[in-house]
């Protein structure tokens, strides 16, 4: 890997940890990956997020995966509820594998030939923390059978 991708990448991880310390949050730093892992609390159920520097694509990769696998009787259901919700989603989305179960919110942002600021690292983390805690609440409750998904496609997105 190119030595300024790698310098480039680093001074984007530093001004992600002082994004991240500017709302006063508590995280965990992995200074060898360039990536962060800290939880929010949500509404009803805590976040996980992860902020990765990915210095050779020069992305800034946020996941947030749920903290429920979907049971197997749900997972049709499912699927047609995280398409319904990620059409009408503008930035980032929700990557669901039916095999496991496993759902995750994604949002990356590039680097290449740019300069990252506080401002997008800030509008990343609101756009994931908001989506998350809008779905992550309806996702369980359909996995639990709490909701169906009819109920799901007819609530006001």
């Amino acid at each position: 890997m190119e030595d300024n991708k790698l310098q480039l990448a680093k001074q984007i991880y530093k001004t992600l940890c002082e994004a991240i310390e500017a709302r006063e949050w508590s995280f965990n730093k992995d200074e060898e990956r360039l990536a962060v892992y800290f939880e929010v609390n949500g509404e009803d159920i805590p976040i996980k997020l992860i902020l990765i520097v990915d210095a050779e694509r020069q992305l800034i990769r946020l996941l947030s995966p749920l903290p429920f696998d979907v049971a197997e009787d749900k997972r049709m259901d499912m699927a047609i509820a995280v398409c319904a919700a990620n059409y009408g989603i503008s930035d980032g989305g929700f990557d669901y594998d039916i095999s496991e179960g496993s759902i995750l919110f994604r949002l990356t942002s590039s680097f290449r030939n740019s300069v990252i600021g506080e401002g997008l690292l800030q509008y990343m983390l609101s756009c994931a923390c908001v989506l998350v805690d809008k779905y992550n609440d309806q996702f369980l409750a359909i996995n639990k059978g709490v909701m169906d998904i009819s109920q799901f496609l007819s609530k006001d997105k």
